[in-house]
């Protein structure tokens, strides 16, 4: 592991550190600023020559600044001559325009991606990527792995009885999600119809499957942003009888309203993941935050030494 080097941009340096100490490794120096005209500064402060190199750095709010800085510094790290560069990026930014589904519009999902590849890394780490497609956009490997281990954990600890549980789908695109929660953890399964007005707002009108009335009720998303669709599908599965309702999400961005969507919601728990940092005004007593820190070190790990990505989530005697 003396070949190995980990840096952290300024996005989520905790997340950096809890990766450090699972690996036994010192977080590497680095600095990072901002020139008065507001242009950012990067300095590696340690030898890379020849060293494996990762670089830890989600793509969220602010979402330029971050992405900026992560471009410079694989730039950094490429032009001090380091073997192989890693862009760990927890929470891929810019998910979210991954194809044309208008005239006019542009593929930033593609843009991004192309912009990481120019840079210089030579492979991306990254975690439940809003569209799984957006792994072919890469022209490096790209290895995508899953929080479900950690959310399914999360309520696995509670000892719930399956009889007991539905796993909601908050529209159809998360069929597939709960689906494979709900071989996990038990349970039926329950779908709300989603029907999307705008880009901004949505509406859920009906549940399909369940029947949720007197259950305990867990749905899972890749993320929550705004929180509108999440709090609507809990409160149209609230308004038809479940006795508890438990939400669990990779990405918690929580922009905008989110927290007041939240705390008025009429969910018992909210689980999200650190992949992004939480800042002390979002935090609320239903939040509880759970580390993908021994996920994403055992990947790091793995990447390191050659070894499969893939037998990390494969079950036993499989």
């Amino acid at each position: 592991m003396r070949e190995l080097k980990i840096f952290s941009g300024r996005a989520n340096p905790q997340l950096a550190r809890d990766i450090c100490g699972f690996l036994h490794l010192n977080l590497g120096s680095i600095s990072l600023g901002k020139f008065p005209d507001g242009e950012n500064f990067c300095k590696i402060d340690d030898d890379v020559r020849g060293r494996d190199v990762f670089l830890i750095q989600p793509t969220c709010p602010p979402v330029n600044d971050n992405l900026m800085e992560l471009l410079i510094m694989i730039d950094s790290c490429k032009r001090a001559s380091a073997a192989k560069i890693t862009a760990v990026i927890p929470y891929f930014g810019y998910a979210r325009q991954d194809r044309k589904d208008e005239g006019r519009v542009p593929i930033t999902a593609k843009l991004v991606a192309n912009l990481i590849t120019r840079a210089g890394a030579d492979r991306v780490l990254t975690m439940d990527l809003h569209a799984p497609q957006i792994q072919g956009f890469f022209d490096v490997p790209v290895d995508h792995l899953y929080a479900a281990p950690v959310l399914n954990g999360y309520f696995q600890s509670k000892n719930y009885n399956p009889d007991d549980l539905v796993v909601v789908s908050p529209d159809e695109g998360s069929i597939k999600r709960a689906l494979g929660h709900s071989k996990r953890l038990g349970g039926r399964l329950a779908i709300v119809d989603k029907r999307r007005e705008n880009a901004l707002v949505t509406k859920q009108t009906n549940i399909i499957g369940g029947p949720v009335e007197n259950k305990i009720c867990l749905m899972f998303d890749d993320m929550i942003s705004t929180a509108g669709s999440i709090c609507g599908a809990a409160q149209l599965v609230h308004e038809a009888g479940a006795k508890e309702i438990h939400i669990a999400c990779t990405h918690g961005v929580l922009c905008g309203d989110a927290i007041e969507k939240l705390r008025n919601c009429p969910v018992d728990s909210v689980g999200i993941t650190n992949t992004l940092p939480l800042p002390e005004e979002k935090k609320l007593d239903k939040i509880h935050v759970m580390s993908v820190a021994p996920l994403l070190a055992e990947a790091i790990r793995r990447i390191h030494h050659h070894k499969s990505i893939s037998d990390m989530f494969r079950a036993p005697g499989n």
